[in-house]
């Protein structure tokens, strides 16, 4: 008996060791240096925005990152998964001179993964390298460390014969954005620190393409900021008895179940209650058909602020739709996008809450991404929603607001691959805004941002790619400007694996 103990212990230990060496495999790596030069008062617009928040308005800057990563995928053959990753940069002429853009380690069982960390993540349902990005979470900030509990790909439903699929996540997190609020502000305006973040969501899919072209996806995301502290808070019209323009605010289990069941109230709500924090989120729809190597996706989202817009209470007016064709393998082109969104209705023009001499509540005036008490929907003043809502970063007055969240835009993007060595992506944004409802532009105001970028991957080193790109603003939506970007990147694996 003995002895079978000592066999046994050695096989658990032999297996551990195993499970740990493991993962010193199928790591890659990655090395850029990228720089820029432009004219004008700030960076063509889609040189700064949709990078994850690695961007600065500075028309010349230089950023040089590096990055390890072990995707959790490694061990699609195991029932136990583990990745991690650590993302570094170190930047002139942007917020910070070092940024720690990722770092995160997941750990998966089966569908089941725990994410904790700071990390990257795409778009649900939008292309990430072609979409103006998505309303609610989107890929223009820098990622919030968080804990995050989700089904990263999309679960078939055991005994659905394939017709059925779910996708999934609850995370919370932190900003870490106090510093830059307060420098931005200068401490006079509105401003929060130490706030809490939490998001939820749920995706179905009907649809089988191994037996049918023909596919439906659907979901809702649903995100919120909550406790910390804010400084030049407001106190609401008929609040009753005292109140200090510096609160701290709720961190508690209480304001925790808030955040993920939408109750309680502001501190300065007085007597008009409300729900305790900034909720807001999207609807989502979305339909694929895809055959003999042709893909054709068509899609809408629908934002809300408040349960006003969530359900319908008000016409959807507002909307994102896209459409996205992916074509055969072929030397011109490879993906096609074309976008409109719309965001200038907002439930409409008068907000009035309910009292005794007018009993009719009156919920617009959504004012989309702007808070009364965490002043905006952004993340060291880049929008955590669509790009095109202008970000508080381009503000010259100090105050982290969307002053241009009322617009209408057409956004197209296309890339293709001529050959194995070149590719190419261009991006084209047409966009009017009317400002928002309660500061409007009597006329609107225009903006045109173009992206063109060509890469060059030479055959005989393999991992290494030259980008080079040229941005352009017009309109007075944003400074005119027009600009250079070169970027020089290499890949590589450390101990990749060809069985796992």
């Amino acid at each position: 008996m003995r002895y079978k103990l000592l066999i046994l212990l050695l096989v658990q230990v032999a297996g551990l060791s195993a499970q740990v060496s493991r993962l010193g495999h199928d790591i890659s790596y990655s090395v850029s240096l990228q720089a820029t030069a432009g004219k004008g008062d700030v960076a063509p617009f889609w040189f700064t925005n949709n990078r994850y928040g690695l961007g600065t308005l500075e028309p010349n800057s230089g950023l040089l990152r590096a990055a390890i990563q072990r995707q959790a995928e490694a061990d699609s053959l195991r029932h136990w998964r583990v990745g991690y990753g650590l993302d570094v940069a170190a930047a002139v002429n942007f917020d910070s001179r070092f940024v720690l853009q990722q770092l995160y380690a997941d750990f998966q069982f089966k569908a089941i993964r725990l994410s904790l960390g700071q990390k990257e993540r795409p778009l649900e349902l939008h292309d990430n390298r072609l979409s103006s990005g998505a309303m609610t979470n989107s890929i223009n900030a820098r990622p919030l460390p968080q804990v995050r509990l989700e089904l990263p790909d999309f679960w078939t439903i055991p005994r659905t014969g394939g017709w059925l699929a779910l996708k999934g996540h609850i995370a919370y997190g932190a900003y870490t954005d106090n510093k830059w609020q307060r420098e931005f502000t200068g401490g006079n305006s509105l401003h929060t620190a130490n706030s809490l973040f939490h998001s939820k969501a749920g995706f179905l899919r009907i649809g089988n393409e191994k037996k049918f072209p023909l596919s439906l996806t659907g979901g809702i995301e649903m995100d919120a900021q909550f406790g910390g502290e804010a400084w030049h808070l407001q106190d609401r019209e008929n609040h009753t008895g005292p109140f200090e323009s510096h609160q701290k605010l709720q961190h508690g289990l209480k304001a925790f179940w808030h955040a993920l069941i939408p109750g309680g109230n502001d501190v300065n709500d007085g007597d008009f209650s409300n729900v305790e924090g900034n909720h807001l989120g999207s609807w989502h729809l979305k339909v694929d058909f895809a055959r003999g190597g042709w893909r054709v996706g068509a899609y809408a989202e629908h934002f809300f602020e408040d349960h006003s817009q969530m359900f319908w209470q008000y016409p959807w007016k507002d909307m994102l739709y896209g459409l996205e064709l992916r074509l055969p393998r072929n030397p011109f082109l490879k993906a096609v996008v074309y976008e409109h969104l719309r965001t200038t209705d907002q439930s409409g023009p008068i907000y009035h809450d309910a009292t005794d001499l007018i009993p009719t509540q009156v919920s617009a005036v959504d004012n989309y991404y702007n808070h009364h008490i965490y002043s905006a929907w952004q993340h060291a003043g880049f929008s955590m929603g669509n790009a095109l809502l202008i970000s508080p970063l381009y503000n010259r007055n100090g105050s982290i607001t969307f002053y241009d969240n009322r617009v209408r835009a057409h956004h197209i993007g296309l890339e293709g691959q001529p050959s194995g060595e070149f590719a190419y992506r261009i991006l084209y944004t047409h966009e009017r805004s009317w400002g928002t409802y309660p500061v409007p532009r009597i006329d609107p105001v225009r903006g045109n941002f173009l992206l063109l970028e060509v890469s060059y991957a030479p055959r005989q080193v393999k991992g290494l790619t030259f980008t080079a790109s040229y941005g352009q603003n017009a309109g007075r939506l944003t400074p005119d400007s027009k600009g250079g970007m070169l970027t020089v990147s290499y890949a590589g694996w450390i101990n990749r694996t060809t069985k796992r």
